[in-house]
């Protein structure tokens, strides 16, 4: 042992008696002064950014000589009763300078005027600021000593609670595990400790549970015994003494304690409790050593910051490594379709209450993109297939343009395959059809709405209703290609006829005209109703009875017509047991052969209705999924290099993709979410990119009261628009319209 060390033993053990019985106030005192004392050796090597997490104080301290992209979130010791920020920042400096990382310290609420499990609580909130501001669990590292090391056993234990994910490691500096004090340590080491005692940490834990009232002069709780049942019950609290919990899933911990501690005993049982979980722990028992040594930064010890700079660097990865996967069944036609002024693109958006924060929806962004690894991609091109890799941060939020789903170039799209766009109160996302659904993007929609209201006005939205915890790990479940799992035992044939398509001049510049029909919804759904169908049937219906009419006066030979099918994306997760976010959707056709002969509305509608009830089943639907799985598992097919496979499948899709309908009506149905979130958000829309080769889409969406039917298209005529305006005002529904469309003057500029 080295003279100073000697001598700083000398002195902590002749200051014992002063220290155990001193006052509460004293203790803080001494405390923060020391905090203060272990930063100002540092202090010219880091810079300090002190901030609030609520009432909470807090900082993050960034080195000069940074060398890693984690954080260190350091809980500072002190018994639940003494330590402020300015402590908190003493051994925060050091680790930061000495490690070359950042640390964010925070001054959690003490004992007794604020007892278990406000600090525990306080922690949670100080590791979900870290989450929502772009620190992934796997860049953050828990640190404490003391009580600040028992916290972070327990905080871990809180995350596992509520499905979150654990940080990188733990670090603990002569932990506080076991407020019982049950260890031999105890009694073993009662004489040699310099620094502190069983009584002591009696009041602390006392302090802690209880709160303060007059009797604590005496250190006695008028409602416990020392040795009562009742408080042993309440000090093996696993949250309140984690050698006491199943620390199974913990994440790799490194420990130090000092070997004549009172509390050794403490640091072995959570070192053993962490192996027998099968977890990985590396206990340093450092001879001679008291409480807390580590934060005296004493040269003989250096060692011990060697072992703490290289657990850094084993557990946080220098770089994020990002992962991949391949595109699911539906996915594999999309980039291999794509044309130079065409690209499968839909867009979800959402109205707020006020106009949107663009830098506080980007903070949001940031946070939502890591709970999404299927939608937060670009798309990557290997020599057999096209797969997703995962974005290594989130895209920049990006300005509306004059007219919704702009071509999104393929250059884009190997970059980010999503954008998001801000308007005013507007928020949209414009997904590349290969990440995702309608449902999947709805999901995506809510949970980054939740995450930008947390960010602006700290309001916990529920985890109900679509809206996923930005915090949880994604299930394996969210990330299956399901297709590959609902596969039948036979194939559906194919074989449809080509149906009748609206034709039109094209916009010179590829200018998207959208119109919203804005629709009572329970108007609707009553005249729905009266047919007895359903809401999708009724409105396939009224668009085929739209087209019917339109067909008769553009083509004037019967002779000539064509079918009227609409083309029904089908959500398979309402037929099959499904929770994936990646695309799960097959496609029906119902429609009429008006060369049968002339069709009422109501016939169109009960013929749409038992069109779809055959069709919409899980043995037609498994069908029509082994007849896609079929053509992938052949084995010419899965060897051919990728350049064969898309001239294969662009020729198919020209041939059959959308030959066989008039156009698509997509229905996302009634969109719920929590009450919390409705209260600020006024209405949604869905709109589909037109189609390659033919010039109008269609897309349903029900939000509130009101129905939103979204009609696109990138020629200059209005004729179905007009034409269903027509039909609306026959069936005596009440409808409003809006449009972007353009005047004659600004196409010719």
């Amino acid at each position: 042992m080295r003279p100073f060390t000697r001598f700083l033993r000398t002195q902590l053990s002749f200051f014992k008696g002063f220290i155990s019985n001193c006052s509460l106030e004293t203790a803080r005192k001494n405390q923060d002064r020391l905090g203060k004392l272990m930063a100002s050796i540092h202090r010219g090597d880091i810079t300090y950014d002190d901030f609030k997490i609520g009432e909470m104080e807090a900082s993050i301290i960034t080195p000069g000589d940074l060398v890693s992209n984690g954080i260190v979130l350091y809980l500072h010791g002190g018994g639940y009763t003494c330590g402020d920020l300015a402590y908190a920042k003493g051994f925060a400096t050091m680790l930061s300078a000495k490690c070359g990382i950042r640390v964010m310290c925070v001054a959690y609420r003490l004992a007794p005027e604020h007892i278990f499990p406000t600090a525990l609580d306080d922690c949670l909130d100080a590791y979900g600021y870290l989450l929502s501001h772009g620190y992934a669990p796997e860049n953050i590292i828990l640190c404490g000593e003391s009580a600040g090391g028992g916290l972070c056993y327990s905080l871990c234990l809180r995350l596992k609670e509520k499905g979150w994910v654990v940080p990188a490691g733990i670090i603990a500096i002569s932990p506080w595990t076991d407020m019982t004090a049950s260890s031999p340590s105890y009694e073993e080491n009662k004489e040699i400790d310099p620094s502190m005692t069983k009584e002591r940490l009696k009041y602390y834990s006392d302090f802690y549970l209880y709160g303060k009232d007059e009797k604590y002069q005496k250190r006695t709780h008028p409602a416990t015994n020392p040795d009562s049942e009742d408080d042993f019950i309440k000090k093996s609290n696993p949250y309140v003494s984690p050698a006491f919990a199943s620390l199974d899933k913990m994440p790799p911990c490194l420990v130090f304690v000092g070997g004549d501690e009172v509390m050794l005993g403490d640091s072995i049982l959570v070192h053993e409790g962490v192996l027998a979980g099968g977890g990985k722990s590396e206990l340093v028992v450092t001879p001679n050593m008291w409480h807390g040594y580590v934060l005296y930064g004493l040269k003989e010890n250096e060692g011990d910051f060697v072992k703490i700079r290289k657990f850094i660097k084993d557990n946080v990865p220098l770089q994020k490594k990002l992962k991949w996967m391949s595109l699911d069944n539906a996915a594999k036609i999309y980039p291999a379709s794509r044309r130079r002024d065409w690209s499968n693109v839909f867009r979800l958006s959402a109205t707020l209450d006020e106009k949107i924060d663009k830098e506080l929806m980007q903070v949001a962004l940031d946070v939502t993109v890591r709970r999404f690894p299927s939608i937060a991609v670009r798309i990557k091109t290997g020599f057999f297939w096209y797969y997703l890799e995962e974005i290594p941060k989130a895209p920049d939020i990006m300005d509306e343009k004059p007219y919704p789903l702009s071509r999104m170039i393929f250059d884009d799209i190997r970059k980010c395959a999503f954008r998001v766009i801000v308007y005013e109160n507007r928020l949209a996302v414009e997904f590349f059809h290969a990440l995702t659904d309608g449902n999947g993007g709805m999901v995506f929609l809510k949970t980054l709405i939740a995450e930008y209201l947390y960010q602006k006005y700290g309001l916990k939205v529920p985890n109900t209703n679509g809206v996923l915890d930005r915090l949880e790990e994604p299930s394996p479940e969210e990330l299956e290609d399901s297709f590959l799992k609902y596969e039948g035992p036979v194939k559906h044939p194919r074989a449809e006829e080509t149906a009748f398509k609206i034709d039109g001049s094209p916009e010179a510049d590829g200018f998207r005209t959208n119109t919203t029909f804005i629709l009572d919804a329970a108007q609707v759904a009553a005249e729905a109703k009266k047919y007895g169908v359903t809401v999708t049937a009724y409105f396939v219906a009224l668009l085929i009875y739209t087209n019917m009419h339109l067909q008769r006066h553009l083509v004037k030979n019967p002779k000539r017509h064509k079918p009227l099918k609409i083309l029904i994306p089908v959500n398979l997760r309402k037929l099959f047991p499904s929770k994936s976010l990646r695309n799960f959707v097959l496609y029906v056709t119902p429609g009429i052969d008006p060369r049968f002969g002339d069709y009422e509305f109501g016939e169109i509608c009960k013929s749409i209705y038992h069109q779809m009830n055959l069709d919409i089943t899980p043995k037609k639907m498994s069908a029509r999924i082994a007849t896609n799985v079929g053509n992938e598992k052949s084995m010419i097919l899965k060897l051919a290099p990728l350049f064969l496979k898309n001239m294969v499948m662009k020729l198919v899709f020209n041939a059959v993709g959308e030959k066989k309908s008039t156009f698509t009506l997509s229905n996302l149905g009634v969109v719920n979410v929590p009450p919390e979130m409705a209260e600020h958000i006024t209405r949604m829309d869905f709109l589909l990119s037109v189609q390659s080769r033919a010039p109008y889409n269609s897309a349903i969406i029900t939000y509130g009261d009101k129905m939103y039917l979204n009609i696109i298209r990138n020629i200059k005529e209005s004729v179905l628009e007009r034409e269903l305006y027509q039909t609306f005002k026959e069936l005596g529904l009440k409808v409003v319209a809006e449009s972007n469309t353009r005047t004659n003057r600004e196409r010719r500029k």
